[in-house]
């Protein structure tokens, strides 16, 4: 079984399979073992993902929230119901292996073998439920939107991703005396906004048609293919360790020519998909073509040195313009159902909140970041309201306060930035706890922020007599 941190550092390299790994696969008597692991792990992260994503309903928050925060319970934090190798648990610090321990009387070579393999299994679920979430994503991007607030939400999207992106970074190496590489995936990890919060609030407040409505979603979705490109471009950066300029440069240049490549020959491919799907009669006749696309274009980013999260974000952004998306979307929601929660849970028990007890003075400087990381991460998309010119009466704060939300892509960053090694325990937990809590701030200053200036214009004007 291939290791998570193998896939997101570049795919199946000719040395993957080694001594050392094959070392680690199950032998025959255990592997029966294996799947009761992965089936106990199942139970325990869809019972979390449930229970959180309900709770969190149940306040008017992103379901995606309440499976983060139930990771973190079931996780190392809390729970040890579903731990890692790489956070460096053992077999016997996992609830999981215990039963099966008292259950099938393993010895301890055989029970850690076990969770060896239990755990690949649940990494490499995690990383196709992301790529899944990132098809979903690509496919909800309607780019025929953004040529309705154009240049507007253009400005609005560069300007969110630049000030954080570079403060962040700026600030974790110069201030904070962090090394280049993980102070880069920091700072991109501040770059995301995330479209299915600020919509549903957006929605709920009647302001998803208003001028400042679709300039939000038209820059959340600029937002994500930035964000994207950029994610590419640093988790390719982490490979070799050093920020190479020439390197830099070509990985800029091809991640944005596969995504606008993909983008333009898709035009010419989307007859194509719907007439092979209308002469299939088979069930999955539309869903499983699209999968095949996604995987396929996955594959082919991972292949030239991009990753393949940004192939699958490609993949729909191509589907999502034929006669069939609407079809397709509600057709990839079941899979994603099942697949998406166990990422989010997965990063959310990959994180150990203990690195940021504030008792413990090693933990303090960690502390001191997360806050930065709150502090650039809220200023930072605050501002692009008013990096909008022109005369027309706009409420910016509104617009600023609307890109706040970090999500479920800031959740991605922060997941691929710890599996690839590049992220720390202290500046992952940051990382986590600046999307949530940029998450939670966002949707009732939101409703403040329209709430506020529909009151200015309510408010009658006094007339001198």
């Amino acid at each position: 079984m291939i290791h998570l941190a193998s896939i997101f550092q570049g795919g199946l390299a000719p040395d993957i399979v080694d001594s050392s790994l094959l070392a680690t696969a199950p032998s025959s008597e255990n592997a029966s073992m294996v799947l009761a692991g992965v089936l106990l792990s199942l139970v325990f992260i869809y019972l979390a993902s449930k229970l959180g994503g309900e709770l969190s309903r149940l306040v008017d928050l992103p379901p995606v929230l309440g499976e983060l925060v139930a990771g973190v319970v079931v996780g190392v934090s809390a729970l040890h119901l579903l731990v890692f190798p790489e956070t460096g648990a053992v077999a016997g610090d996992s609830v999981v292996m215990t039963i099966l321990q008292k259950i099938a009387g393993l010895n301890p070579e055989s029970i850690q073998e076990v969770f060896t393999a239990q755990s690949e299994v649940i990494s490499v679920l995690a990383e196709i439920g992301v790529i899944i979430l990132l098809f979903e994503i690509g496919l909800e991007s309607d780019l025929r939107e953004l040529q309705k607030v154009g240049s507007r939400a253009a400005v609005v999207a560069v300007v969110g991703v630049v000030a954080p992106f570079v403060a962040g970074t700026v600030g974790l190496v110069l201030v904070f005396g962090m090394p280049t590489i993980p102070a880069v995936f920091a700072g991109a990890a501040l770059t995301a906004t995330s479209i299915g919060i600020t919509s549903k609030v957006l929605s709920e407040l009647g302001q998803l048609k208003s001028t400042e409505g679709q300039i939000i979603v038209g820059a959340a979705v600029i937002d994500d293919v930035l964000g994207i490109i950029v994610l590419a471009v640093v988790a390719s950066l982490a490979k070799t360790g050093e920020v190479d300029v020439v390197n830099l440069i070509y990985l800029i240049i091809s991640a944005t020519a596969f995504l606008l490549g993909s983008i333009f020959l898709g035009k010419f491919f989307n007859k194509s998909f719907v007439a092979i799907a209308e002469k299939l009669q088979t069930r999955g006749k539309l869903v499983i073509p699209a999968l095949i696309f996604a995987f396929s274009m996955a594959f082919l980013a991972n292949a030239i040195h991009l990753e393949a999260i940004l192939g699958a974000f490609a993949a729909g952004l191509v589907l999502d313009e034929t006669d069939k998306r609407k079809e397709l979307d509600q057709q990839v929601i079941p899979i994603a159902d099942i697949l998406v929660p166990i990422f989010f849970v997965s990063v959310g028990a990959r994180v150990d909140l203990s690195v940021l007890n504030p008792t413990s003075a090693d933990n303090r400087q960690g502390l001191v970041i997360a806050a930065f990381l709150i502090v650039v991460a809220i200023i930072g998309k605050l501002i692009t309201g008013w990096a909008i010119v022109g005369k027309e009466p706009i409420n910016r704060l509104a617009i600023g306060i609307g890109m706040i939300p970090r999500g479920e892509v800031g959740l991605v960053f922060a997941g691929i930035g710890a599996a690839s090694g590049v992220l720390d325990k202290p500046l992952q937990a940051a990382i986590i706890i600046m999307v949530i809590l940029t998450t939670f701030v966002a949707p009732p200053l939101l409703r403040f922020a329209f709430k506020a200036e529909s009151e200015l214009v309510e408010e009658p004007v006094a007339v001198d007599s």
